[in-house]
């Protein structure tokens, strides 16, 4: 007699399902990790639309030459950062107004930023109006 039956089942795994669990999971998060910026931040930027209203201010501006002008009068950063700090510590509440070309290197205008943040001015970046 034989009691053996016909219907055997096989003890295998298939792993074609996992696999495409994996890489749908994979692409997943390639793509959520794209659009996530952990280390930017969080800036409200002016609008250019808008108009921004500041007593005491004075002008610094930069020209497409890269030099500096102090109210209309050209200075080095060393004759900037004086009249800065004479101005800070004259008028506490005073704001600088910064016009840069829009072809100055970013360097210099965070060079100008970081002066009057220094010297605890508020600073306000001119910008034209839209059309």
């Amino acid at each position: 007699m034989n009691l053996q039956s016909k219907n055997r089942r096989k003890a295998e795994f298939n792993m074609s399902s996992m696999t495409d669990l994996v890489f749908l999971l994979l692409i997943f998060f390639m793509l959520t990790s794209t659009l996530v910026a952990p280390n930017a931040l969080k800036i409200l930027l002016p609008k250019n639309t808008g108009q921004t209203l500041a007593s005491q201010s004075v002008t610094v501006s930069i020209d497409r030459e890269h030099k500096l002008y102090y109210e209309r009068q050209k200075v080095d950063v060393a004759g900037l950062e004086s009249a800065l700090a004479h101005l800070s510590g004259s008028q506490p509440g005073a704001t600088l107004v910064l016009n840069a070309d829009k072809s100055v290197p970013i360097e210099k205008v965070v060079t100008i930023m970081g002066l009057a943040n220094r010297l605890n001015l508020k600073m306000i970046l001119a910008t034209e109006p839209a059309d």
